[in-house]
């Protein structure tokens, strides 16, 4: 009788009738007590360098998508301080004949643009025809200042917030869009 796994005292005896056959593992095994199986366990192979990896990887890859994200919603904030100011020019350039306060227009156009805004935050700058800029939420002006064939501007700033985890990573930075029109 050939037996492949070399237990050939095992095998005979077994096929005598003189003794219980046992798999390979349990006779190598059967040898052993409990504690050196325990550390056997933890010197064998690689069973927990997954988790000691993630471990040392996690911190460092939210850090990252973290930041990611703070700097998207800050260019999303400066896409839409820009949409906004292009509205309050374009609103500044439709009521240029039918308003009695442009600057309190302009504004409203430019908040209602930016609804996730603070409103109290955004400052507005307006220079019509070329005069002496206006830094104010309301204005009373003569018709005659909107007066077709001038450029106008109007700027705005808005404050932005980067910070990650509580770390500031620009203080005082402000975001800023200016967009001038010419008045036909």
């Amino acid at each position: 009788m050939l037996i492949q796994n070399g237990f050939k005292r095992e095998a005979r005896n077994a096929a005598q009738g003189t003794g219980p056959v046992a798999a390979s593992k349990g006779l190598r095994a059967a040898g052993r007590f409990s504690g050196s199986r325990a550390g056997s366990f933890l010197r064998s192979g690689e069973e927990g360098q997954g988790l000691v990896e993630i471990c040392l990887v996690l911190p460092l890859l939210l850090i990252l998508l973290t930041g990611i994200f703070t700097f998207g919603i800050a260019y999303i904030n400066q896409m839409t301080l820009t949409n906004a100011v292009g509205v309050g020019a374009q609103t500044l350039q439709v009521i240029r004949s039918t308003t009695t306060d442009p600057c309190k227009d302009v504004y409203n156009a430019i908040t209602k643009a930016a609804p996730n805004f603070n409103a109290s935050n955004i400052t507005m700058t307006i220079t019509m025809n070329g005069n002496t800029p206006i830094t104010a939420n309301s204005c009373s002006s003569d018709v005659s200042e909107l007066s077709a064939g001038t450029t106008n501007t109007v700027q705005a700033t808005y404050p932005c917030n980067l910070a990650i985890y509580g770390r500031t990573f620009a203080p005082g930075c402000t975001l800023s869009a200016t967009v001038s029109t010419y008045e036909y």
